[in-house]
């Protein structure tokens, strides 16, 4: 082993150096492998990681079935763009919610996931020196592809500013001065995120029209990271910035199927607006990655179908998703205020702040924020493995420095442990 290793050694130093694109470095660490990692290793309790635990309901299970042993051109190529049966079905599920006809073989592309969407239509838009105003804290990628595509990321952050912020996700803010000062003869795109991912808030109306003013009055475009859309807990409402007045045309909607129907792994989203955007995005997706695997997109095509003729009945999976969302995020946050800690509650999506300082640790703030340390203390020493939301900021990072998040998309035996585990965290 030892020979083998100096071998190795040898043979790396008599090699030339090949350096990387520079527009890379600094992008090697990805923070879902990291801490995925980390709670492996540890053998501890995931709920760092936003993927629900779940059985697929059956209907998606008959739909594989079918699209495996009945549909023959599902295992070939399709159009780059999306397989007609896929945005077709989309068009039928949005029209009646962006209050327009949306032409499906124009006006929607599939992707690789929601991930892959979101790298599209941001490379697509963004040049060299291209400011991209970010509301934080942010998904982890919007910030790294920005940059690599040679952007500059600037940084809002919503501020716990309401009256019962430390409690309430839709407390936490934008400054409206704030917000307008980040918009400069540079900005080329601001991107929104609702529900918001991590701290569960919903944009409101009002939000979204001061927003949609701001991006129209300095000619920006606007992407909506909509992927928690049918996770919006009931009695609460989703809004679209698509849908403020003039906005359709300078924006870029994208959306999941692994959220929408509560299996991560399919990594299969899309993105919808209109054509003069959606085709520059789908000039990234085909040099890029060029089709989703038909496969997948023939099946949810086929859930979709099933959801858009049961819009609003009980046995709908979209009636059932947010209410099975809200009893999990329930159990998180009743288990949590019984253990003496204070949580942001969330209305939509996956995730729930939890407020730490109860636990009274102290770690050497020369060795990172607070919340990293505390993120791997918990799943080294209780086997409790979550997310550290400073990871979400570019800057303002102190506004997260005693909260971490926690993921409720899981099913009941892991909440059984997950509350068992917040009820000891102290011992």
């Amino acid at each position: 082993m030892l020979q083998r290793r100096i071998k190795q050694l040898l043979l790396l130093q008599s090699r030339q150096y090949i350096a990387p694109a520079e527009r890379i470095v600094g992008h090697e660490k990805n923070v879902w492998v990291e801490y995925s990692a980390l709670a492996v290793k540890n053998n501890a309790l995931n709920l760092g990681q936003g993927f629900p635990d779940v059985e697929p309901p059956q209907f998606l299970k008959d739909a594989w079935s079918e699209a495996v042993n009945d549909t023959p051109h599902a295992h070939w190529y399709t159009r780059g763009q999306g397989y007609p049966r896929l945005v077709n079905a989309i068009s039928e599920m949005y029209s009646p919610e962006f209050n327009r006809k949306i032409d499906p073989m124009s006006e929607i592309m599939t992707a690789v996931g929601a991930y892959e969407a979101l790298y599209a239509a941001i490379t697509a838009f963004t040049n060299p020196g291209d400011e991209v105003v970010l509301i934080e804290p942010h998904f982890d990628s919007y910030s790294v592809v920005v940059e690599v595509a040679g952007g500059k990321p600037v940084f809002v952050p919503l501020r716990p500013s309401g009256p019962n912020a430390r409690s309430n996700a839709n407390d936490w803010e934008l400054d409206k001065a704030e917000f307008e000062a980040a918009f400069t003869p540079k900005t080329k795109i601001c991107m929104v995120n609702t529900p918001h991912n991590p701290i569960g808030k919903l944009f409101t109306e009002e939000e979204m029209d001061f927003i949609g003013h701001v991006c129209k009055k300095h000619d920006v475009l606007v992407i909506s990271d909509e992927v928690y859309e049918r996770c919006v807990f009931p009695g609460h409402t989703h809004v679209r910035i698509a849908n403020v007045p003039g906005l359709w045309d300078r924006t870029i909607t994208v959306g999941s199927a692994g959220k929408s129907f509560s299996m991560t792994g399919y990594k299969l989203g899309w993105a919808v607006g209109p054509e003069e955007l959606i085709s520059k995005a789908q000039a990234v997706h085909q040099t890029a990655i060029y089709l989703a695997p038909t496969i997948i997109q023939d099946v949810i095509a086929r859930c979709i179908e099933r959801e858009n003729k049961m819009r609003g009945h009980p046995d709908s999976y979209y009636y059932q998703l947010p209410r099975f969302m809200e009893n999990g995020c329930k159990r998180i946050l009743e288990a949590c205020r019984e253990a003496g800690y204070e949580v942001v509650e969330p209305f939509g999506g996956y995730f729930a702040l939890m407020d730490t300082s109860p636990l009274e640790l102290e770690f050497d703030p020369a060795k990172g924020p607070y919340d990293i340390q505390c993120a791997h203390w918990l799943t080294e020493n209780k086997k409790f493995a979550t997310i550290p939301p400073s990871l979400f900021f570019g800057c303002n990072k102190n506004l997260s420095e005693k909260y971490l998040r926690l993921c409720f998309a899981k099913c009941e035996n892991t909440l059984d442990a997950a509350c068992n585990l917040i009820k000891h965290l102290k011992d």
